[in-house]
């Protein structure tokens, strides 16, 4: 079975958490999109891990794992992450590839993409890694991807700064490279699990444009970038906050306001609120149902799987954006235009906080009746189930209502 794993929000979703209980079942997981600006925090067995190229499944000593066509890697910081990583004892060779058709990221392009940042109309907030200038070159195809290294005549085009870099890396990344089609299709009777960077809303073609990421990082991406058609893809499963996070600049309607900014700072002690990549801390709001239910559709999303419920635990009542007012007009479509978004004001409807720690939780009829009606309230104005939700950081504190890996 072949399932997808993207973020129905603006990226840091836990989808490290989720991945990493779905790649438990998994023979493969490959990361289909995205940079080393995408970061993941894993606990398994007691060890945390922070990736931020590598998929999560390589916790796993069984698990292969695939960094797929559509990423953008920096070699330096691929094998400083596997230095780290094989520190707290795991053993990833001979278990991990990368697509001979993924692009590089130079170090030139990192102060390119903070110089591009200040120049443009909108500013972005770029985490100045250089993925956006790796895509940019990509899209104008005047990119390298990692087969190229290994063609002679292009090799021979690289400046001698891009020469220099790429050398060292050479003999370790050759082994790693695969056609990815062709490796795909030797493994098409196991559990493949694709796993998303960032989130639906910041997507390039659906997101909030242009305060978006440079790739593509909505479901249909797995396709393209994991290296099997669209009928391929069995199940497509969303992760969102049971509140709403946003890193850098762009419209977000549901954002706590100054009055309530003891509220946002509650909310990001209790959930660990800061980038795994960059530390910065991140913008915290009320769960955004209006752009929730518009990732639902844009993504075609089969369940949802709710994280951080239990950031609420200690609150009297929670609060829910049902719905945006703009210009006096009161919406419940999600607007493809920014300046609507940035005007937008939250229509907040507050529900009943349940007050005791869900973390022992290990059923959904353990819940609450307070925290089952918040989850009740998410299914019936997305129409999608909540299939998964997690009450913890721990793998174990996670409640399973329905198998991931088996569709009816």
């Amino acid at each position: 079975m072949n399932i997808v794993v993207v973020g129905a929000q603006w990226g840091d979703e836990g989808k490290g958490k989720i991945v990493d209980v779905l790649a438990s079942r998994a023979d493969l997981v490959v990361r289909y999109s995205g940079g080393a600006n995408a970061g993941h925090t894993i606990v398994h067995d007691g060890v945390s891990y922070k990736l931020h190229l590598v998929p999560s499944g390589i916790v796993y000593p069984d698990t292969e794992v695939v960094l797929g066509t559509g990423m953008v890697i920096d070699p330096e910081a691929l094998f400083l992450e596997l230095s780290q990583i094989e520190a707290l004892g795991v053993d990833w060779k001979g278990r991990l590839y990368i697509s001979d058709r993924a692009h590089l990221v130079f170090p030139s392009y990192k102060a390119e993409d903070k110089a591009v940042d200040e120049k443009r109309r909108y500013p972005i907030g770029t985490t100045g890694r250089g993925i956006g200038v790796a895509y940019a070159k990509k899209a104008f195809r005047d990119g390298v991807r990692m087969i190229d290294l290994f063609d002679d005549k292009f090799f021979s085009r690289l400046t001698p700064q891009e020469k220099r870099f790429v050398e060292p890396y050479l003999s370790r990344l050759e082994p790693l490279l695969v056609n990815l089609v062709s490796f795909m299709r030797g493994r098409v009777s196991g559990n493949i699990l694709f796993e998303g960077a960032q989130g639906i809303l910041l997507d390039l073609d659906v997101g909030t444009y242009p305060y978006v990421s440079s790739g593509v990082s909505a479901p249909a991406g797995a396709s393209l970038g994991g290296g099997v058609g669209p009928c391929d893809l069995d199940a497509v499963y969303g992760v969102c906050k049971a509140y709403t996070t946003r890193v850098g600049y762009g419209p977000f309607p549901s954002e706590f306001r100054d009055h309530e900014a003891g509220l946002g700072d509650r909310i990001r002690e209790i959930g660990h609120e800061y980038g795994t990549t960059t530390g910065r801390p991140r913008r915290c709001g009320y769960l955004d149902l209006v752009a929730l239910k518009y990732a639902c559709e844009a993504g075609g999303l089969s369940a949802l799987h709710l994280t951080h419920l239990d950031v609420y635990d200690t609150f009297d009542e929670i609060g829910v954006c049902v719905a945006y007012r703009i210009g006096g007009d009161v919406i419940t479509e999600f607007p493809s235009s920014i300046s609507a978004l940035e005007d937008a004001e939250p229509v907040i409807r507050t529900v009943k906080g349940w007050k005791r720690s869900l973390r022992e939780c290990r059923s959904y009829d353990d819940l609450p009746s307070e925290a089952r009606a918040y989850v009740d309230l998410i299914e019936e104005y997305t129409s999608t189930p909540v299939e998964i939700v997690s009450v913890g950081c721990e793998r174990e504190e996670t409640i399973i209502r329905k198998d991931p890996w088996k569709r009816s």
